[in-house]
């Protein structure tokens, strides 16, 4: 049935795909061989990298450290390619599974060896996936939520 014809349907938004984005991989651990491990998963999944960002200090927050411990690091990898921004809950289920298999498969003194937080960055904002509700974030599907990180506005990221 086709929809009827309004006087003002050009003020009406139209539905468009949304404009490629780029994925990325935030990895958080105390283990070098983690970030190395992380990075050949997603390579494995979303194609050669263009950017590994330096390793730095993540002591920005006490929450990780009952399940990671102390002495954390965070690194950024992000592939050449761009991708639809709708697969993010399935990036965020896939890093989940590495997590797990991880944990399963090393010895180490803590229960969370190595945390990967997925993203993407577009023309105007860096989206991270999650696992928690909360009231900034908005439900996509599977379990799995996306919060707006940060906004490129004014020329810098906000």
């Amino acid at each position: 049935m086709d929809a009827p014809c309004h006087e003002n349907d050009q003020a009406m938004g139209q539905i468009q795909p949304p404009l490629p984005v780029l994925p990325l991989l935030a990895v958080t651990s105390q283990y070098l061989e983690s970030f190395e491990w992380a990075e050949a998963r997603f390579v494995e999944s979303f194609g050669p990298l263009q950017l590994i960002s330096p390793k730095f200090d993540f002591d920005q927050t006490d929450y990780y450290s009952a399940s990671m411990g102390t002495g954390l690091r965070k690194s950024f990898l992000a592939p050449q390619r761009l991708d639809d921004p709708a697969g993010l809950s399935e990036w965020k289920h896939t890093t989940n599974a590495w997590e797990y298999a991880y944990a399963a498969d090393q010895a180490k003194s803590v229960s969370r060896p190595v945390n990967l937080d997925p993203g993407y960055i577009s023309q105007d904002k860096l989206v991270l996936a999650s696992t928690k509700n909360h009231a900034h974030r908005l439900y996509l599907s599977r379990g799995i939520y996306a919060e707006v990180t940060l906004q490129y506005r004014a020329r810098r990221w906000q």
